[in-house]
């Protein structure tokens, strides 16, 4: 039995156990054969139909590679302790058997898709998995870091509990800072029919506000039209998407589309956040039940890219230091930008090398698909269980690793820490501030 084995079974998660003390056998039975009838469907018989037990999936697991290729951690048998389980079981499972199952599916998977890679008949474990969590969330054994930042959500609209006031005085405070350096900076609020409105996600007036004032100073010193909102439907990020919740999702997307359609905005930029951008591009929108989405959705890696290639950020400097790019799962394997990325990272760090394996075929950060937002107890699960990327990073011998996404700092920043190993973390935006032209700079 491994080391990450034995320190699952004793964690202790009030949001799990105390949850699971109030289930009786029929809610528990009842449950879970509603959400398999009735959400799950003719999408997921085909994917448990099809799966022919081979194990190929096995290879693009990092829980999996992390533990010495114990075959529990391999995604076929995550699957076969939880959706499957529930399956032969008709849903007759034990509270035992059942924890078992939020554990795996909340904290021992992160979504990444990376395996579907490797299938060769396309089985989606991610969606099977985000499935288990939907029935873990009706089920109210959510754990309860998580379960709080859904909380948060359907409060205040935002994952951080900030209140209306607060956004409105983070920005200022950003802009008066920007201006001891830039004039004539300005953060334009409320501004009606703008060319794109700016959406972060809340951890950035929270704990990173140095993110808001450079990505101001960027837009600023390229002449953009631009604008943010001072009512909520600014923080496009979104855990009820990963417990479960998928109601609140949905009033989550749409209230963030109403935003940026009140302000007859041309098209939304994402901050560098992976699971935002999946949220209201792929998942959010489409629970809501439109088609398209009413306003066109861009991420920042695509934007600096296109704003790079127009000539409109102009390189003032490189920095010559050895750099390697990390594709968070959300925005490569999920959306293509993995070259994009590059371009712009190789803009500004010439002396560039890849990690191995890259781009689609990458190693998750084991930060994301809410599994960072489960908290303290079950930081170890992710971080024993990401050894294959500290061995990863570590092999590429850079000195400066390239994250545009929120979750990867966090899951990444642990990884380092933990393996002792020497390299600095950065975004996109925070490299082409300190590096680009800006002509209106006392």
């Amino acid at each position: 039995m491994s080391e990450q084995t034995k320190e699952t079974k004793v964690i202790e998660d009030i949001g799990i156990d105390a949850g699971l003390e109030q289930l009786t056998e029929e809610q528990i039975e009842k449950t879970i054969m509603s959400v398999i009838n009735a959400e799950g469907g003719t999408r997921l018989e085909a994917y448990t139909k099809t799966c022919v037990h081979c194990g190929l999936c096995s290879e693009a697991c990092h829980y999996y590679h992390s533990h010495d290729k114990d075959p529990q951690y391999a995604p076929v048998g995550k699957v076969r302790n939880t959706m499957w389980n529930f399956l032969t079981k008709k849903g007759k499972i034990s509270k035992e058997e059942l924890k078992r199952a939020v554990l795996i599916a909340h904290t021992e998977c992160n979504l990444c898709r990376r395996c579907v890679q490797y299938c060769p008949f396309g089985v989606d474990t991610a969606y099977i998995i985000a499935l288990v969590r939907r029935i873990v969330h009706k089920l109210g054994i959510t754990p309860q870091y998580i379960q709080d930042t859904a909380h948060s959500h359907a409060a205040t609209f935002n994952q951080m509990w900030l209140k209306d006031d607060e956004w409105v005085d983070t920005l200022f405070w950003q802009e008066d800072e920007a201006r001891d350096e830039i004039p004539s900076m300005r953060i334009p609020l409320e501004k009606e029919g703008a060319d794109f409105m700016y959406s972060v996600i809340a951890p950035e007036p929270k704990f990173r506000t140095q993110l808001i004032y450079q990505a101001a100073v960027i837009f600023n010193e390229c002449g953009l039209d631009w604008t943010m909102p001072s009512t909520t439907g600014w923080d496009n990020s979104d855990m009820c998407m990963f417990t479960g919740d998928f109601e609140m999702m949905g009033r989550l997307k749409r209230d963030h589309y109403e935003c940026a359609q009140r302000l007859k905005v041309k098209k939304v930029v994402m901050g560098e956040c992976g699971h935002a951008y999946r949220s209201i591009y792929d998942q959010g929108n489409r629970w809501v039940g439109w088609r398209d989405m009413p306003v066109p959705v861009i991420h920042s890696i695509q934007f600096f890219w296109e704003l790079l290639k127009a000539g409109k950020i102009k390189v003032a400097k490189t920095i010559d230091k050895l750099a390697t790019f990390h594709d968070p799962c959300n925005t490569v394997r999920g959306m293509g930008l993995h070259e994009m990325g590059r371009e712009v990272a190789k803009a500004f760090y010439p002396n560039f090398v890849e990690m191995q394996p890259n781009r689609e075929h990458n190693y998750c950060c084991a930060a994301g698909g809410g599994v960072i937002n489960c908290g303290p107890p079950h930081k170890m699960t992710r971080v024993l269980g990401n050894r294959v990327k500290a061995e990863q990073l570590k092999a590429t011998g850079a000195e400066v690793l390239i994250a545009p996404c929120h979750n990867c700092h966090g899951g990444l920043e642990d990884i380092i820490h933990h393996y002792k190993l020497d390299m600095e973390i950065r975004f996109l935006g925070d490299i082409i501030y300190e590096c680009m032209e800006k002509p209106n700079a006392v």
